[in-house]
């Protein structure tokens, strides 16, 4: 008995040193894997930046802002005086860059503005922005700390609706245009400037009207930068230095109309449990938003992260640099933050939902609408057919029609880091932003930039406006605000691109 014992006991004091060996193993293995992912960051000098008059140039965005530019997906004429005046005011606070640009008006507010570069083998590169804000909520006028659309300029901030989106690029292209013309400065390659009036509304009569044009005339864009993802400070846990993400892809859109039908009648004799309209369609819906589309992080999300894990520090960089093994614990936490998670999957979203006009009346039909924005690799053909299949397994006997709405786009490409004009875009911030760090990311929403992926090498989603956590619901939203000094920066990023892009 003893002896048997004793073995017990030496098979178990095995076992424990064999789990203790693999546990140091596997520790020593993370913190060498840790330590063998190196900074990804360019090594540049910083430059000395441009000498920018920053009071005029908030004074110039303060006055487009006081264009109450508010754009309609059903009226292209809503506001005309208003997108006239802020043409006017282009023309008059830029004369030197209108004397070397060629200005075409396309559709009925959208201006193309045109460097000709001196030598035609070059592809253009094209700076973007749009002239449309979107409305103020009604009833929350009353919150904003200056009124939306006067144009203040105080406490070293420009106040208003669109001096973050996207009126504060506008004139930040605009005035470095401007300081290159003032200069003498020669383009060997062509710039266009593409300025939609309808982006916030799809873009259709705007930027899509302009990627056709340059079509026509057979020119192919060596790359695109438009408004899109920006310079966080405090946002990503565990990363004490400022990040410019650039966009590197953009999700796509698409808006499913689900309808079923059902026989109408008296509430006081309803239909076997599951069978009436507004139960099928309840069914459906809380399918599709219990079966969510996989999350994984992988694509741009994973190549953002092993960009961004050598900076981080503590647990963060361990984890990020690891994902092997904590994979499974980070994308739990990326899932629980609403942001995040649209990183990581395609996501859906109940929307809109329509059904009876009576407390006592069974309706014949309901309606909802659902909207997906596309992780690159997912389609609208396949996520079509997993609405198809959820409607089909929550509500096998309902008859469904289902449409897709107007607007919808496919994931856009993924633009390569190791392309030169991604390269370009991150030494410029590397130059003028020094410390920061620059990685590739997502655009979750959509831009004006994606009608020019038919005729762009690459596209990028990308300014350098500096946002803090408490600076995030500003956009869309109250106090929507820019700082005089950010406004300078911008200015100086977009002088100095175009002075790399196309210069000798």
């Amino acid at each position: 008995m003893r002896t048997s014992f004793k073995r017990r006991g030496a098979v178990i004091g095995r076992l424990l040193r064999l789990a203790i060996a693999v546990v140091v193993l596997v520790a020593a293995y993370v913190a060498f894997n840790t330590w063998r992912h190196s900074s990804r960051q360019l090594d540049v000098p910083a430059v000395t930046p441009v000498a920018v008059d920053g009071p005029a140039a908030a004074a110039h965005l303060a006055e487009a802002v006081r264009a109450r530019t508010v754009s309609s997906a059903a009226d292209a004429q809503l506001n005309a005086d208003q997108f006239r005046q802020l043409h006017a005011m282009l023309e008059a606070r830029y004369p030197k860059a209108h004397a070397v640009l060629q200005r075409e008006q396309v559709g009925d507010f959208a201006l193309l503005y045109t460097w000709k570069g001196s030598d035609p083998s070059l592809k253009p590169v094209m700076l973007m922005a749009h002239q449309d804000v979107v409305p103020i909520a009604p009833g929350t006028e009353g919150d904003w700390t200056q009124p939306p659309f006067d144009g203040v300029v105080k406490d070293g901030m420009v106040w208003g609706r669109g001096a973050w989106d996207d009126k504060g690029n506008l004139i930040s292209q605009m005035e470095a245009i401007e300081l290159l013309a003032a200069s003498g400065f020669k383009p060997r390659r062509t710039i266009h400037l593409a300025f939609g009036a309808d982006e916030e509304v799809g873009g259709e009569r705007g930027a899509k009207q302009i990627a056709a044009l340059l079509k026509s005339r057979g020119e192919r864009l060596d790359f695109v930068i438009d408004e899109g993802l920006l310079i966080t400070e405090g946002v990503l846990p565990g990363l004490t230095k400022p990040a410019a993400l650039i966009g590197v892809a953009e999700k796509g859109f698409l808006s499913v109309q689900l309808k079923v039908g059902a026989t109408p009648g008296h509430s006081s004799m309803p239909p076997p449990h599951g069978q009436s309209a507004i139960a099928m369609m309840s069914a459906t819906l809380k399918r599709l938003d219990d079966d969510q589309l996989p999350a994984g992080i992988r694509g741009v999300a994973q190549e953002m992260f092993a960009t961004l894990a050598p900076e981080m520090q503590g647990f963060s960089r361990v984890a990020l640099s690891n994902l092997w093994l904590f994979g499974p614990l980070v994308q739990k936490q990326l899932e629980a933050s609403a942001s995040s998670n649209a990183m990581l999957r395609t996501t859906t979203a109940l929307t809109i939902v329509q059904a009876g006009n009576k407390d006592n009346v069974l309706p014949g039909r309901a309606e909802a609408t659902v909207n997906f924005r596309l992780l690159p690799g997912d389609t609208i053909a396949s996520v079509t057919a997993h609405v198809e299949d959820a409607a089909k397994a929550a509500a096998p006997n309902g008859k469904f029609e289902l449409s897709r709405l107007p607007g919808s786009s496919e994931a856009s490409p993924v633009s390569p880091t190791q392309s030169a004009s991604y390269q370009l875009i991150n030494k410029t911030v590397r130059e003028l932003f020094p410390g920061t760090v620059v990685a590739p990311g997502l655009m979750i929403g959509a831009t004006d930039s994606r009608h020019m992926i038919e005729i762009a090498d690459h596209v990028y989603r990308f300014s350098p406006v500096r946002a803090k956590p408490e600076d995030l619901p500003r956009f869309h939203g109250t106090n929507e605000r820019i700082t005089e000094a950010n406004l300078v920066e911008l200015i100086r990023f977009y002088h100095r691109l175009v002075q790399q892009a196309a210069g000798a």
